[in-house]
């Protein structure tokens, strides 16, 4: 029997090798770029559903948990007073976690020079992000293990995704916060009131809360601008602005209608709770001190009334009216409310 060999030529067979060896590799560079593309396209389209800093912040945090865990995310935009904090925590740790944030933040002046250490037991990681006209840092904490390299360049990579959805939703809120504020006392504006008013009312009758209107109306405060000129007026309505401001909830709506007429809106608030506040606002003006003339003291003349299930919108604000305007009929200075409430 002939037995038949054949020859292998090993100087072809490495070549054949090593081509599929790079073939082999750049196919799964494709792949990790295919895997990436999907990976920020998913952030894009998270980014996109958001148009203010909290929802996108968000968006953000969650995107990247699964990729880079983490106990806390926050933005801070000291140029636009601007700041989220988005943390995982619960009870006393999230206390905890947000109120060192919250003072880094505030210690702004380690951040540039520290880009990450330790306190306590998180470590913290900061990014700088610069935009046109203004700058952020973005805060990432973690819980007892530092973010590795790998995750850093995930994080810095997705920044650079974030930065200009981020700057977008700056400069909305910038928009939307001019258009719904009093551009001199930086309170809410009457578009802002006639917004929310209805549906304050809506819920106070599906659920029964009580909700309380007050008027305010400056007393003398015409004689302000005549006797001490317009500039004075208008240090004299940002001083009442802060002072009512200083004195309410955040659930409250305080409202600058136009000139020296306000408006606050007051939720689960009946008419007695009211009153006592009310009282408050009348003597804190009483007690800035503001004469036009020897004999003429700044006052505010105060309407007040709860909102009863019988009442339209129309007739609660002409009702309120009405009570300001007694008010200003018999002395100034002073509170008239409606007290017959069933």
């Amino acid at each position: 029997m002939e037995i038949q060999t054949a020859s292998i030529d090993c100087k072809n067979f490495d070549n054949t090798a090593g081509g599929l060896g790079d073939l082999l590799m750049e196919l799964q560079q494709l792949k990790d770029r295919a895997a990436r593309l999907l990976l920020f396209n998913d952030l894009h389209a998270r980014l996109a559903t958001a148009v203010d800093l909290p929802s996108m912040i968000d968006a953000f945090s969650v995107w990247l948990m699964p990729r880079v865990p983490h106990e806390l995310m926050a933005f801070d935009a000291p140029d636009n007073k601007r700041r989220h904090l988005c943390c995982s925590c619960h009870g006393s740790e999230r206390l905890h976690v947000v109120g060192l944030a919250e003072r880094i933040f505030d210690d702004a002046r380690r951040l540039p020079v520290l880009k990450k250490w330790k306190e306590g037991d998180f470590f913290i990681h900061n990014w700088p992000l610069d935009f046109e006209g203004s700058s952020g840092i973005v805060l990432v904490m973690r819980q007892d293990q530092r973010l590795t390299v790998i995750e850093e360049e995930v994080v810095s990579d997705a920044l650079a995704v974030l930065r200009e959805p981020l700057q977008r939703a700056l400069a909305y809120e910038d928009v939307f916060r001019q258009a719904k504020s009093d551009a001199l006392t930086g309170l809410a504006n009457r578009r802002v009131f006639e917004d929310r008013l209805g549906p304050l009312i809506d819920s106070a009758r599906r659920y029964g809360h009580p909700l309380t209107l007050v008027s305010m109306d400056l007393d003398h405060f015409k004689e302000v601008n005549d006797n001490l000129g317009h500039a004075t007026g208008d240090e004299v309505l940002v001083k009442v602005a802060k002072t009512f401001s200083s004195m309410i909830r955040t659930s409250d709506i305080l409202v600058r209608m136009g000139g020296d007429e306000f408006m606050l809106v007051l939720p689960d608030t009946d008419h007695r709770a009211a009153l006592i506040l009310a009282e408050r606002l009348c003597k804190s003006v009483d007690n800035l001190g503001i004469y036009s003339t020897d004999d003429l003291k700044l006052g505010v003349s105060i309407g007040l009334s709860q909102w009863q299930s019988a009442m339209t919108e129309e007739e609660w604000l002409e009702e309120v009216d009405g009570l300001l305007y007694q008010a200003k009929g018999h002395g100034r200075n002073q509170v008239y409310v409606k007290r017959d409430v069933s």
